[in-house]
Protein backbone atom coordinates (compact mmCIF):
# COMPACT_ATOMS: atom_id res chain seq x y z
CA UNK A 1 0.00 0.00 0.00
CA UNK A 2 1.62 3.46 -0.85
CA UNK A 3 2.64 6.44 1.82
CA UNK A 4 -0.74 8.09 2.11
CA UNK A 5 1.44 11.52 2.39
CA UNK A 6 3.41 10.63 -0.97
CA UNK A 7 0.33 9.33 -2.65
CA UNK A 8 -2.33 12.13 -2.00
CA UNK A 9 -0.68 14.91 -4.32
CA UNK A 10 -0.14 11.96 -6.82
CA UNK A 11 -4.05 11.60 -6.11
CA UNK A 12 -5.00 15.44 -6.76
CA UNK A 13 -2.59 15.80 -10.11
CA UNK A 14 -4.61 12.25 -11.68
CA UNK A 15 -8.31 13.80 -10.85
CA UNK A 16 -7.04 16.71 -12.52
CA UNK A 17 -5.96 14.55 -16.06
CA UNK A 18 -8.85 12.73 -15.82
CA UNK A 19 -10.85 16.31 -16.18
CA UNK A 20 -8.83 17.53 -19.02
CA UNK A 21 -9.19 13.71 -20.50
CA UNK A 22 -13.03 13.58 -20.16
CA UNK A 23 -13.57 17.42 -20.61
CA UNK A 24 -12.03 16.62 -24.35
CA UNK A 25 -14.57 13.54 -24.77
CA UNK A 26 -17.21 15.87 -23.42
CA UNK A 27 -16.32 18.00 -26.56
CA UNK A 28 -15.40 15.59 -29.28
CA UNK A 29 -18.55 13.04 -28.89
CA UNK A 30 -21.17 15.34 -28.78
CA UNK A 31 -20.33 17.67 -30.95
CA UNK A 32 -17.65 16.36 -33.01
CA UNK A 33 -20.74 15.32 -35.47
CA UNK A 34 -22.46 18.44 -34.96
CA UNK A 35 -19.13 20.36 -36.55
CA UNK A 36 -18.39 17.98 -39.19
CA UNK A 37 -22.38 18.06 -40.20
CA UNK A 38 -21.66 22.10 -40.59
CA UNK A 39 -18.43 21.35 -42.71
CA UNK A 40 -20.77 19.56 -45.04
CA UNK A 41 -20.03 16.21 -44.51
CA UNK A 42 -22.98 13.56 -44.81
CA UNK A 43 -23.96 11.14 -42.42
CA UNK A 44 -22.25 7.97 -43.78
CA UNK A 45 -19.21 10.50 -44.01
CA UNK A 46 -20.00 11.69 -40.25
CA UNK A 47 -20.31 7.96 -38.84
CA UNK A 48 -16.41 7.06 -41.09
CA UNK A 49 -14.90 10.10 -39.23
CA UNK A 50 -16.25 9.44 -36.03
CA UNK A 51 -15.46 5.66 -35.79
CA UNK A 52 -11.43 6.67 -36.47
CA UNK A 53 -12.29 8.67 -33.51
CA UNK A 54 -13.52 5.24 -32.07
CA UNK A 55 -11.08 2.97 -33.96
CA UNK A 56 -7.90 4.46 -33.08
CA UNK A 57 -8.59 3.15 -29.60
CA UNK A 58 -8.48 -0.60 -31.14
CA UNK A 59 -4.34 0.17 -31.75
CA UNK A 60 -3.18 2.93 -29.74
CA UNK A 61 -3.80 1.52 -26.29
CA UNK A 62 -2.14 -1.82 -26.73
CA UNK A 63 0.95 -0.44 -28.43
CA UNK A 64 1.85 1.85 -26.25
CA UNK A 65 0.95 -0.98 -22.67
CA UNK A 66 3.44 -3.57 -24.40
CA UNK A 67 5.88 -0.57 -23.22
CA UNK A 68 4.57 0.00 -20.14
CA UNK A 69 4.66 -2.91 -19.03
CA UNK A 70 7.94 -3.98 -20.73
CA UNK A 71 9.46 -0.48 -18.85
CA UNK A 72 7.28 0.58 -16.12
CA UNK A 73 7.34 3.94 -17.67
CA UNK A 74 3.69 4.85 -17.34
CA UNK A 75 3.74 8.46 -16.19
CA UNK A 76 6.46 9.27 -18.89
CA UNK A 77 4.00 8.05 -21.83
CA UNK A 78 1.04 9.80 -20.14
CA UNK A 79 3.54 13.29 -20.57
CA UNK A 80 4.72 11.99 -23.98
CA UNK A 81 1.23 11.38 -25.28
CA UNK A 82 -0.71 14.34 -24.32
CA UNK A 83 2.10 16.46 -25.35
CA UNK A 84 2.08 15.03 -28.81
CA UNK A 85 -1.87 15.07 -28.82
CA UNK A 86 -1.40 18.68 -28.36
CA UNK A 87 0.88 19.25 -31.20
CA UNK A 88 -0.84 17.47 -33.92
CA UNK A 89 -4.17 18.95 -32.88
CA UNK A 90 -2.98 21.96 -34.47
CA UNK A 91 -3.95 19.79 -38.13
CA UNK A 92 -7.33 20.12 -37.07
CA UNK A 93 -7.51 23.94 -37.67
CA UNK A 94 -7.48 23.60 -41.30
CA UNK A 95 -10.22 23.20 -43.58
CA UNK A 96 -9.75 19.92 -45.67
CA UNK A 97 -11.33 17.44 -47.47
CA UNK A 98 -12.57 13.90 -46.20
CA UNK A 99 -9.26 12.40 -46.01
CA UNK A 100 -7.03 15.41 -44.71
CA UNK A 101 -9.63 15.55 -41.71
CA UNK A 102 -9.43 11.54 -41.37
CA UNK A 103 -5.64 11.38 -41.06
CA UNK A 104 -5.63 14.37 -38.42
CA UNK A 105 -8.27 12.69 -36.71
CA UNK A 106 -6.05 9.17 -36.76
CA UNK A 107 -2.83 11.01 -35.66
CA UNK A 108 -3.97 13.41 -32.67
CA UNK A 109 -6.00 10.61 -31.34
CA UNK A 110 -3.33 7.81 -31.54
CA UNK A 111 -1.45 9.63 -29.18
CA UNK A 112 -4.85 10.87 -27.44
CA UNK A 113 -6.49 7.65 -27.09
CA UNK A 114 -2.94 5.93 -25.58
CA UNK A 115 -3.48 7.86 -22.39
CA UNK A 116 -6.50 6.63 -20.53
CA UNK A 117 -5.25 3.00 -19.92
CA UNK A 118 -2.11 4.13 -18.09
CA UNK A 119 -4.12 6.81 -16.35
CA UNK A 120 -6.33 3.74 -15.07
CA UNK A 121 -3.12 1.81 -13.85
CA UNK A 122 -1.43 4.38 -12.76
CA UNK A 123 -4.52 5.74 -10.53
CA UNK A 124 -4.96 1.84 -8.87
CA UNK A 125 -1.34 1.34 -8.21
CA UNK A 126 -1.44 4.50 -6.31
CA UNK A 127 -4.27 3.68 -4.20
CA UNK A 128 -3.28 0.08 -3.43
CA UNK A 129 -5.36 -1.37 -1.01
CA UNK A 130 -7.67 1.77 -0.89
CA UNK A 131 -8.71 1.01 -4.72
CA UNK A 132 -12.61 1.34 -3.27
CA UNK A 133 -11.46 5.42 -4.23
CA UNK A 134 -11.03 4.91 -7.74
CA UNK A 135 -14.78 6.26 -7.97
CA UNK A 136 -13.81 9.63 -6.42
CA UNK A 137 -10.78 10.01 -8.64
CA UNK A 138 -12.27 8.61 -11.64
CA UNK A 139 -15.75 11.06 -11.43
CA UNK A 140 -13.70 14.22 -11.84
CA UNK A 141 -13.67 13.07 -15.20
CA UNK A 142 -17.41 13.04 -15.48
CA UNK A 143 -16.98 16.59 -13.65
CA UNK A 144 -15.25 17.50 -16.98
CA UNK A 145 -17.22 15.76 -19.03
CA UNK A 146 -20.07 17.80 -17.69
CA UNK A 147 -18.53 20.90 -17.94
CA UNK A 148 -17.32 21.14 -21.36
CA UNK A 149 -20.96 19.12 -22.93
CA UNK A 150 -22.61 22.41 -21.20
CA UNK A 151 -20.10 24.94 -22.19
CA UNK A 152 -19.52 23.71 -25.68
CA UNK A 153 -23.55 23.50 -26.29
CA UNK A 154 -24.17 26.79 -25.18
CA UNK A 155 -20.62 28.19 -27.26
CA UNK A 156 -21.82 26.63 -30.51
CA UNK A 157 -25.26 27.80 -30.14
CA UNK A 158 -23.86 31.45 -29.74
CA UNK A 159 -20.71 31.42 -31.94
CA UNK A 160 -21.00 28.30 -34.67
CA UNK A 161 -19.57 25.06 -34.51
CA UNK A 162 -16.39 26.38 -35.72
CA UNK A 163 -15.32 27.48 -32.34
CA UNK A 164 -14.76 23.91 -31.74
CA UNK A 165 -10.82 23.39 -32.29
CA UNK A 166 -10.05 26.39 -30.71
CA UNK A 167 -11.89 25.21 -27.71
CA UNK A 168 -10.36 21.63 -27.81
CA UNK A 169 -6.69 23.10 -27.96
CA UNK A 170 -7.29 24.70 -24.96
CA UNK A 171 -8.04 21.30 -22.91
CA UNK A 172 -5.15 19.29 -24.90
CA UNK A 173 -2.62 22.09 -23.08
CA UNK A 174 -4.70 21.59 -19.94
CA UNK A 175 -4.29 18.04 -20.28
CA UNK A 176 -0.30 18.39 -20.97
CA UNK A 177 0.13 20.73 -18.06
CA UNK A 178 -1.37 18.25 -15.17
CA UNK A 179 0.50 15.35 -16.76
CA UNK A 180 3.93 17.27 -16.26
CA UNK A 181 3.06 17.11 -12.51
CA UNK A 182 2.97 12.95 -12.43
CA UNK A 183 5.82 11.49 -10.96
CA UNK A 184 8.46 9.75 -12.52
CA UNK A 185 7.74 6.77 -10.60
CA UNK A 186 8.39 3.35 -12.34
CA UNK A 187 5.91 0.38 -11.66
CA UNK A 188 8.51 -2.32 -10.03
CA UNK A 189 8.45 -5.38 -12.73
CA UNK A 190 9.43 -8.59 -12.34
CA UNK A 191 11.97 -9.77 -15.10
CA UNK A 192 11.27 -10.65 -18.31
CA UNK A 193 12.21 -14.03 -17.96
CA UNK A 194 10.16 -14.45 -14.17
CA UNK A 195 6.85 -12.65 -15.36
CA UNK A 196 4.09 -14.85 -15.60
CA UNK A 197 2.79 -15.07 -19.36
CA UNK A 198 -0.08 -13.56 -20.13
CA UNK A 199 -3.49 -15.63 -20.02
CA UNK A 200 -7.05 -15.29 -20.57
CA UNK A 201 -9.78 -17.33 -19.05
CA UNK A 202 -13.13 -18.04 -20.64
CA UNK A 203 -14.53 -15.68 -18.01
CA UNK A 204 -12.19 -12.95 -19.72
CA UNK A 205 -12.91 -13.81 -22.81
CA UNK A 206 -16.84 -13.66 -22.51
CA UNK A 207 -16.29 -9.82 -20.30
CA UNK A 208 -14.39 -8.66 -23.54
CA UNK A 209 -16.97 -9.77 -26.07
CA UNK A 210 -19.58 -8.74 -23.64
CA UNK A 211 -18.06 -5.02 -23.34
CA UNK A 212 -17.51 -4.64 -27.31
CA UNK A 213 -21.42 -5.42 -27.80
CA UNK A 214 -22.33 -3.06 -25.25
CA UNK A 215 -19.82 -0.08 -27.17
CA UNK A 216 -21.48 -1.35 -29.99
CA UNK A 217 -24.85 -0.04 -28.52
CA UNK A 218 -23.87 3.42 -27.55
CA UNK A 219 -22.16 4.04 -30.18
CA UNK A 220 -25.40 5.73 -31.87
CA UNK A 221 -25.13 7.87 -28.85
CA UNK A 222 -21.37 8.95 -29.24
CA UNK A 223 -22.02 9.61 -33.00
CA UNK A 224 -25.96 11.11 -33.53
CA UNK A 225 -27.38 11.63 -30.19
CA UNK A 226 -26.84 15.63 -30.88
CA UNK A 227 -28.27 15.39 -33.72
CA UNK A 228 -31.17 13.15 -33.35
CA UNK A 229 -31.92 15.60 -30.64
CA UNK A 230 -31.89 18.72 -33.40
CA UNK A 231 -33.50 16.54 -36.00
CA UNK A 232 -36.62 16.86 -33.17
CA UNK A 233 -36.71 20.45 -32.41
CA UNK A 234 -33.90 20.76 -29.78
CA UNK A 235 -31.06 23.26 -29.63
CA UNK A 236 -27.84 22.90 -29.51
CA UNK A 237 -27.32 23.99 -26.16
CA UNK A 238 -30.55 22.13 -24.69
CA UNK A 239 -29.06 18.72 -26.02
CA UNK A 240 -25.84 19.66 -24.17
CA UNK A 241 -28.22 19.77 -20.95
CA UNK A 242 -29.04 16.09 -21.78
CA UNK A 243 -25.75 14.92 -22.01
CA UNK A 244 -25.22 16.67 -18.77
CA UNK A 245 -27.50 15.26 -17.05
CA UNK A 246 -26.26 11.97 -18.15
CA UNK A 247 -23.10 12.71 -16.70
CA UNK A 248 -24.18 13.80 -13.40
CA UNK A 249 -26.14 10.51 -12.83
CA UNK A 250 -22.78 8.94 -14.17
CA UNK A 251 -20.78 10.79 -11.35
CA UNK A 252 -23.21 9.81 -8.68
CA UNK A 253 -23.54 6.01 -9.23
CA UNK A 254 -19.78 6.29 -9.54
CA UNK A 255 -20.15 7.54 -5.83
CA UNK A 256 -22.46 4.12 -4.97
CA UNK A 257 -20.18 1.46 -7.16
CA UNK A 258 -17.83 0.63 -4.46
CA UNK A 259 -20.84 -0.76 -1.93
CA UNK A 260 -22.56 -2.12 -4.77
CA UNK A 261 -19.90 -4.17 -5.78
CA UNK A 262 -19.07 -5.04 -2.54
CA UNK A 263 -22.62 -6.24 -2.58
CA UNK A 264 -23.20 -7.86 -5.53
CA UNK A 265 -20.45 -8.72 -7.63
CA UNK A 266 -19.45 -7.57 -10.70
CA UNK A 267 -21.38 -10.24 -12.73
CA UNK A 268 -25.31 -9.33 -11.39
CA UNK A 269 -24.40 -5.71 -11.51
CA UNK A 270 -23.34 -5.79 -15.50
CA UNK A 271 -26.58 -7.73 -16.03
CA UNK A 272 -28.37 -4.97 -14.46
CA UNK A 273 -26.99 -2.14 -16.07
CA UNK A 274 -27.22 -4.12 -19.66
CA UNK A 275 -30.93 -4.78 -18.91
CA UNK A 276 -31.72 -1.05 -18.31
CA UNK A 277 -29.43 -0.07 -21.52
CA UNK A 278 -31.78 -1.84 -23.53
CA UNK A 279 -34.30 -0.53 -21.98
CA UNK A 280 -32.82 3.04 -22.89
CA UNK A 281 -31.96 2.67 -26.24
CA UNK A 282 -35.99 1.72 -27.03
CA UNK A 283 -37.23 4.86 -24.83
CA UNK A 284 -35.45 6.90 -27.18
CA UNK A 285 -36.26 5.79 -30.12
CA UNK A 286 -39.66 5.89 -29.45
CA UNK A 287 -39.42 8.91 -26.93
CA UNK A 288 -37.53 11.15 -27.91
CA UNK A 289 -40.44 13.78 -28.23
CA UNK A 290 -41.72 13.45 -24.53
CA UNK A 291 -39.42 15.15 -22.06
CA UNK A 292 -39.92 12.66 -19.62
CA UNK A 293 -39.04 9.75 -21.51
CA UNK A 294 -35.78 11.16 -22.53
CA UNK A 295 -35.12 12.38 -19.11
CA UNK A 296 -35.72 8.95 -17.71
CA UNK A 297 -33.52 7.68 -21.00
CA UNK A 298 -30.43 9.53 -19.87
CA UNK A 299 -30.88 9.16 -16.08
CA UNK A 300 -30.54 5.14 -16.97
CA UNK A 301 -26.85 6.19 -18.49
CA UNK A 302 -25.90 5.59 -14.96
CA UNK A 303 -25.96 2.50 -15.56
CA UNK A 304 -25.05 2.10 -19.41
CA UNK A 305 -21.14 3.98 -18.27
CA UNK A 306 -21.21 4.53 -14.84
CA UNK A 307 -21.54 1.37 -12.96
CA UNK A 308 -20.69 -0.68 -15.95
CA UNK A 309 -16.94 1.07 -16.01
CA UNK A 310 -16.75 0.64 -12.11
CA UNK A 311 -16.90 -2.58 -12.45
CA UNK A 312 -15.06 -3.61 -15.43
CA UNK A 313 -12.17 -1.89 -14.52
CA UNK A 314 -12.80 -3.49 -10.90
CA UNK A 315 -12.51 -6.97 -13.22
CA UNK A 316 -9.21 -6.11 -15.06
CA UNK A 317 -7.51 -4.59 -12.31
CA UNK A 318 -8.28 -8.70 -10.48
CA UNK A 319 -7.78 -10.96 -13.57
CA UNK A 320 -4.77 -9.54 -14.47
CA UNK A 321 -0.87 -9.64 -12.91
CA UNK A 322 0.80 -6.91 -12.39
CA UNK A 323 2.76 -7.51 -15.17
CA UNK A 324 0.44 -7.35 -17.33
CA UNK A 325 -2.04 -4.46 -16.01
CA UNK A 326 -1.54 -2.07 -19.10
CA UNK A 327 -2.10 -4.88 -21.58
CA UNK A 328 -5.25 -5.59 -19.53
CA UNK A 329 -6.92 -1.99 -19.65
CA UNK A 330 -5.76 -1.82 -22.88
CA UNK A 331 -7.11 -4.88 -23.71
CA UNK A 332 -10.64 -3.47 -22.57
CA UNK A 333 -10.45 0.53 -23.76
CA UNK A 334 -8.95 -0.98 -27.76
CA UNK A 335 -11.88 -3.74 -27.74
CA UNK A 336 -14.84 -2.13 -26.13
CA UNK A 337 -14.21 1.73 -27.07
CA UNK A 338 -12.40 1.09 -29.82
CA UNK A 339 -13.38 -1.76 -32.17
CA UNK A 340 -17.56 -1.98 -30.43
CA UNK A 341 -17.42 1.76 -30.44
CA UNK A 342 -16.02 2.25 -33.89
CA UNK A 343 -18.23 -0.31 -35.55
CA UNK A 344 -21.39 0.85 -33.79
CA UNK A 345 -20.60 4.26 -35.29
CA UNK A 346 -20.32 3.30 -38.36
CA UNK A 347 -23.17 0.75 -38.82
CA UNK A 348 -25.36 3.54 -37.70
CA UNK A 349 -24.22 6.07 -39.76
CA UNK A 350 -25.19 3.70 -42.69
CA UNK A 351 -28.56 2.85 -40.71
CA UNK A 352 -29.15 6.55 -40.13
CA UNK A 353 -29.03 7.62 -44.19
CA UNK A 354 -30.38 11.06 -44.87
CA UNK A 355 -31.89 10.64 -40.82
CA UNK A 356 -35.27 8.79 -41.57
CA UNK A 357 -33.26 6.03 -40.36
CA UNK A 358 -32.68 7.65 -37.39
CA UNK A 359 -35.39 5.55 -35.27
CA UNK A 360 -34.21 2.35 -36.39
CA UNK A 361 -30.64 3.55 -35.22
CA UNK A 362 -31.24 3.24 -31.94
CA UNK A 363 -33.50 -0.55 -32.25
CA UNK A 364 -29.86 -1.67 -33.39
CA UNK A 365 -28.36 -0.40 -30.45
CA UNK A 366 -30.81 -1.77 -27.76
CA UNK A 367 -30.79 -5.00 -30.17
CA UNK A 368 -26.49 -5.18 -29.37
CA UNK A 369 -27.43 -4.52 -25.74
CA UNK A 370 -29.29 -7.66 -25.40
CA UNK A 371 -26.59 -9.22 -26.98
CA UNK A 372 -24.18 -7.82 -24.39
CA UNK A 373 -26.27 -8.92 -21.79
CA UNK A 374 -26.48 -12.86 -22.76
CA UNK A 375 -22.18 -12.91 -23.06
CA UNK A 376 -22.42 -11.26 -19.90
CA UNK A 377 -24.14 -14.18 -18.39
CA UNK A 378 -20.84 -16.71 -19.16
CA UNK A 379 -18.81 -14.85 -16.89
CA UNK A 380 -17.94 -16.57 -14.22
CA UNK A 381 -16.23 -14.79 -10.84
CA UNK A 382 -13.87 -17.06 -9.44
CA UNK A 383 -11.73 -14.05 -7.26
CA UNK A 384 -13.82 -12.13 -4.29
CA UNK A 385 -14.17 -8.29 -4.76
CA UNK A 386 -13.41 -5.76 -2.11
CA UNK A 387 -16.30 -4.82 0.43
CA UNK A 388 -16.71 -1.06 0.15
CA UNK A 389 -15.37 0.39 3.58
CA UNK A 390 -17.71 2.32 5.88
Amino acid sequence: MPNASSAEPNVRWLSACYFFFFSILGLMVPYLGVFFDNRGFNAQEIGFLMAILMGTRIIAPNVWAMVADRTGMRSELVKFGSAAAAITYVSFFFDGSLTYLAISLMVYTFFWNAILAQLEVITLESLGDESHRYGAIRSWGSVGYICLVIIAGFCISEFGAEIVPSIGMVLFIGMFLCALALPNNRASLADVGSRPPLTLSPSIIWFLISAILLQMSVGPFYGFFVLYLKQAGYTEGIAGLFVAFGVVVEILMFMLAPRLLGRFGVKLLLIVSMGFTVVRWVLLAYGVDNILLLSISQALHAFTFGLTHAASIQFIHRNFDIAHRSKGQALYASLSFGLGGAIGIWVSGMIWGDGSGASQTWLFASFCAVLALLATLAIREPKPYLKAKS
